[in-house]
């Protein structure tokens, strides 16, 4: 009985969370290592699930990286980053579009399925949702870099996920886009993230990685920052609290705020039900950027 009462506690503490979530659109960017392990994968996919059952709309952006970069390896195909960006060859990229699309798409769409929920795959190339411009820039001692078929994103066209959504369905996309001409590239999945959601005035957006959130001190766990307001990024920068690979997703969750998303978080996609415990709950478990 005890157990049962304290389970009963879960739910009416998860009650104003969701109907004040009810029929809001959650934008959830998936990737890195955590799609590696097959146990958090589950994890996640049972709670973007449970979001769906009770109303809400969620997104997933899924990433891809370590699956392309053994396929290339695999297909003798040299891999090379500048800026943290994969340069992408004519031949390389028709491997990415591959491994996206019919590897890890197909895949968490299936499994979303199998949990009892439809699920529909898409990526940047569906209706032309992505449509972007060859990356352009420089590196750090002022060169011109080429990074082949990486796409710098210029619009989002809505309609084919509002079609999904509107079916009561999960969308699955793959960061894919194309060009004037109809030419696929590469396109980084946190900006892919944060611009869909800006273009969908989302209530969130969630960056699933593999650490529990900002910390200021890495090596003291008690010292995670529940909540970051966006005034205070620049000194957590300089103070290299915010640095590394978590910069380039702290500037998506600053871009889509400024675009009218309501709230943006940072979570382990290792600790079980994340999703829940950061949206359902009071205390939350990773970090928010308001």
């Amino acid at each position: 009985m005890k157990n049962a009462i304290e389970k009963s506690k879960v739910l009416i503490e998860a009650l104003p969370y969701i109907q004040q979530f009810k029929n809001k659109i959650v934008v959830i960017k998936y990737g890195g290592s955590t799609l590696e392990d097959d146990s958090p994968e589950i994890s996640v996919l049972r709670d973007v699930v449970f979001m769906a059952a009770v109303g809400m709309k969620p997104i997933i952006i899924h990433g891809g990286g370590k699956h392309i970069s053994r396929r290339l390896e695999k297909e003798k195909i040299k891999t090379e980053f500048i800026g943290g960006l994969r340069v992408t060859s004519e031949k390389a990229i028709s491997v990415v579009e591959d491994v996206l699309v019919n590897e890890v798409n197909s895949r968490l769409v299936e499994k979303i399925n199998s949990l009892g929920h439809p699920a529909i795959p898409l990526s940047g190339k569906t209706g032309r949702m992505i449509r972007v411009k060859k990356l352009k820039g420089k590196d750090e001692d002022g060169e011109n870099v080429d990074w082949g078929f990486v796409g710098n994103i210029q619009r989002i066209n809505p309609r084919p996920i509002f079609d999904v959504l509107l079916e009561n369905k999960i969308p699955v996309i793959a960061p894919l886009g194309v060009d004037a001409e109809g030419n696929t590239y590469n396109v980084n999945a946190d900006t892919v993230a944060s611009e869909i959601a800006s273009s969908l005035t989302a209530e969130k957006l969630v960056y699933l990685t593999d650490v529990k959130g900002i910390f200021r001190d890495i090596n003291d766990e008690k010292s995670l920052i529940s909540t970051i307001n966006v005034n205070d990024v620049p000194n957590l920068k300089k103070q290299k609290v915010i640095s590394g690979g978590m910069i380039p997703k702290i500037d998506a969750c600053l871009e889509a705020l400024k675009n009218h998303v309501h709230k943006t978080h940072i979570i382990s996609g290792k600790v079980q039900h994340s999703l829940l415990l950061e949206i359902f709950t009071d205390k939350g478990v990773g970090t928010e950027i308001i």
